[in-house]
């Protein structure tokens, strides 16, 4: 699946790309950990080869599936194109996350100590194309549509496994959230759960709140354990059984 339009801001760096047809279909998508793309002027933030390709750079496998969904809704994703390391688009400026100097088991010492004239530019460089991005594609939707934004988790975390494989969030509009689980019990094929495995209370929601909340659109945030989606066909299947719950719980929702 090719990009239809890839945003460059004045660094050079690519914040957002946009994939399948903006006004089409019911849905808008988001993935903003979708790559862990490390700009060239940020002199690899100081990580280690393994850490650049660890889930703390990015979403492992939310790209596929969110590529996958996209077609099957035959709706628009916006993916970002740089690594949450370097800019968080799940986050404000005032989150103390949003640029982290460690994260997970890795220390990033290119985030350490960065004054607040750089923390601004990442975000003026970062973070506002790409919601500028997402912005206008919501604009150019044809009637009402719904905001799902898109990630992946770790099987285990802090030496803990986690049994939950689907997680469906919610900022303060749960409606959708609890119609995606109401399908997923239905079905009975992977073990989901309401706001696992974080929660609004976790700071995950920004993206909702931002694009979803302040427009009234029905909306729900996906998080998939990414050992169920760390290969392309693995990824794709799961965007098969992610646009048949969707699709279900809209009709649930809107009738």
């Amino acid at each position: 699946m090719a990009r239809i339009e890839q945003h460059i801001d004045t660094w050079g760096w690519p914040a957002a790309a946009v994939y399948g047809q903006p006004g089409q279909g019911g849905f808008v998508l988001v993935c903003e950990h979708a790559s862990s793309f490390i700009p060239p002027n940020a002199d690899g933030l100081g990580l280690s080869a393994a850490a650049k390709l660890s889930h703390a750079a990015w979403d492992i496998g939310a790209l596929d599936m969110a590529k996958r969904l996209s077609v099957r809704l035959k709706s628009p994703l916006i993916a970002g194109e740089i690594s949450r390391l370097v800019y968080d688009c799940n986050r404000p400026l005032e989150a103390p996350d949003c640029i982290p100097a460690r994260s997970e088991i890795y220390d990033v010492p290119g985030n350490k100590d960065l004054s607040a004239a750089s923390r601004q530019s990442r975000f003026d460089h970062i973070h506002t194309p790409f919601h500028d991005t997402v912005t206008r594609v919501l604009d150019a939707a044809v009637g009402e549509v719904i905001l799902v934004t898109i990630h992946s988790f770790t099987p285990v975390y802090n030496d803990l496994p986690r049994v939950t494989e689907l997680g469906y969030l919610s900022h303060s509009d749960d409606r959708l959230a609890r119609a995606c689980l109401t399908q997923e019990q239905e079905r009975g094929r992977m073990k989901a759960a309401l706001d696992e495995p974080y929660s609004a209370t976790d700071g995950v929601t920004y993206s909702l709140q931002k694009h979803g909340e302040a427009r009234g659109l029905l909306n729900v945030m996906i998080e998939v354990r990414n050992d169920l989606i760390d290969t392309p066909h693995k990824a794709q299947a799961m965007g098969d059984h992610l646009a048949a719950t969707l699709i279900a719980a809209q009709k649930e929702v809107t009738s």
